[in-house]
């Protein structure tokens, strides 16, 4: 077994720092709110490979740290070349992970990013419990508009019988029937 263990003691420190430094790559620590789209402009050369990996996770703010996992939550990514014309990639990801593209022209590429997160599922979750509220209340309001409709008829009739008997007791009185 062959390999390089380098957190052992101040040297594997020194030797891990050095590797850092001279590796030709970039990284990025950030916080996207969850219905916020975060976008990043880069100078890539061409035919040069770029790996992102990402994970989202919930923030509990009663537990105030971040929730394992979450089944659904997920990142959507987008690319496009630096004429912002072809869109290099756009693809849904899961809530853990990294994506990989080559560029094939030099320039400033865009790099997007946005979650799928349960914000939305919250908000949908909130319309459908908007929509049930908004059903019930036709519902109920369906229902008080056939009861009064139903006392209205019956006050007609009611009406109709009382005006019949009493018209009838009139022209009887009036000996015209």
């Amino acid at each position: 077994m062959s390999g390089l263990l380098l957190n052992k003691g101040p040297l594997g420190d020194w030797l891990m720092l050095l590797f850092a430094w001279l590796s030709p790559s970039q990284a990025l620590y950030f916080h996207i709110g969850e219905t916020e789209k975060k976008c990043f402009i880069e100078e890539i050369p061409d035919e040069t490979m770029v790996i992102g990996r990402y994970r989202t996770q919930l923030w509990d703010k009663q537990a105030g740290s971040f929730l394992p996992s979450t089944p659904g939550l997920g990142m959507h990514v987008e690319i496009k070349d630096p004429d912002a014309k072809v869109i290099i990639l756009s693809r849904q990801y899961g809530s853990d992970g990294r994506f990989t593209f080559t560029s094939h022209t030099p320039g400033e590429h865009q790099i997007c990013l946005h979650s799928n997160s349960t914000k939305m599922a919250l908000f949908a979750g909130g319309k459908l419990y908007r929509e049930e509220r908004f059903r019930m209340t036709s519902e109920s309001t369906n229902q008080r508009v056939l009861w009064w409709s139903i006392a209205q008829t019956f006050i007609l009739i009611i009406t109709g019988i009382w005006q019949m008997r009493h018209l009838k007791s009139f022209f009887e009185a009036k000996k015209l029937v």
